[in-house]
């Protein structure tokens, strides 16, 4: 009883999958197989090209990052060292204007011109 039971459920699969079978045509199954094969192998080409990006990248940036951690070190202490020497001229200045008041009267009348170069702007 039991095998007839399988025998009875491989014809009933058989005959399903032979329906749906009859229902799709050969030549679109092969073309959307086509297909599928065409988008894997674009998606792998792209995955390599990917993965080669990212190690190049990951490269670049262990080459570049002790560089920039150096140079953000450097700018950090340019900083402190101009804040320092701006702050020391500010109370030179003061101790000279309220030694010799007349000191400074010229100079903050006259319009100076910055000739520094803008180097926001873009060429």
């Amino acid at each position: 009883m039991e095998e007839e039971t399988k025998d009875a459920m491989i014809a009933a699969s058989a005959e399903a999958s032979g329906q749906i079978h009859s229902l799709l045509n050969t030549e679109d199954v092969d073309t959307l197989k086509q297909l599928q094969l065409l988008i894997l192998g674009r998606l792998q080409d792209s995955n390599a090209v990917l993965s080669h990006f990212n190690d190049y990248s990951e490269h670049s940036f262990t080459a570049v990052s002790s560089d920039f951690l150096r140079n953000t070190r450097l700018l950090k202490s340019m900083k402190t060292d101009l804040d320092y020497i701006f702050r020391k001229i500010r109370s030179m200045k003061t101790r000279i204007c309220a030694q010799y008041p007349d000191a400074f009267d010229d100079i903050s009348n006259v319009d100076i011109n910055d000739e520094r170069p803008d180097l926001e702007e873009r060429t």
